[in-house]
């Protein structure tokens, strides 16, 4: 009796996605802490757009929420938290929900070496949606999208 050729195109698809899945960890595991010269104190040096609406609210946000470990631009602070302003962080691997998650629950520290984020306690989801635009507005000023 013949096998279906069927389990043959499942079987390769499985192998393909394992290996790629395999592959992008890899690739973020080999993030070091980034270093950039005289950034006015975070780690690296960010390009301000100009910022109106939701984004312009969002930055509010973050500097009373989020700007003591992210940075004011959200550059990070060596010792304190990771940059947003990351290659880690655009939008195809941490998408929008990543920060509405780590808002409500913390993070496990997986990508730095900076420890655990806590809950961001007291904050709302319409404050987070803020942060979010103000965040991805900043990342593709500077060419994460």
């Amino acid at each position: 009796m013949k096998k279906p050729l069927i389990a043959l195109p499942v079987v390769l698809v499985l192998v393909l996605v394992g290996l790629w899945v395999v592959l992008r960890a890899d690739s973020d595991d080999e993030v070091a802490t980034p270093v950039a010269p005289d950034t006015g104190g975070e780690m690296v040096a960010v390009s301000m757009p100009d910022l109106d609406g939701d984004a312009l609210i969002g930055q509010r946000a973050f500097a009373s929420t989020c700007a003591s470990c992210h940075g004011p631009n959200a550059g990070g602070i060596d010792g304190a938290g990771p940059p947003l302003i990351h290659k880690i962080y655009e939008p195809g691997h941490h998408g929008d929900m990543a920060f509405y998650l780590a808002a409500a629950r913390g993070v496990t520290a997986h990508h730095w070496t900076f420890g655990n984020m806590p809950p961001v306690e007291g904050i709302t989801e319409a404050e987070v949606a803020a942060i979010v635009t103000f965040v991805r507005s900043v990342q593709r000023a500077n060419g994460i999208e």
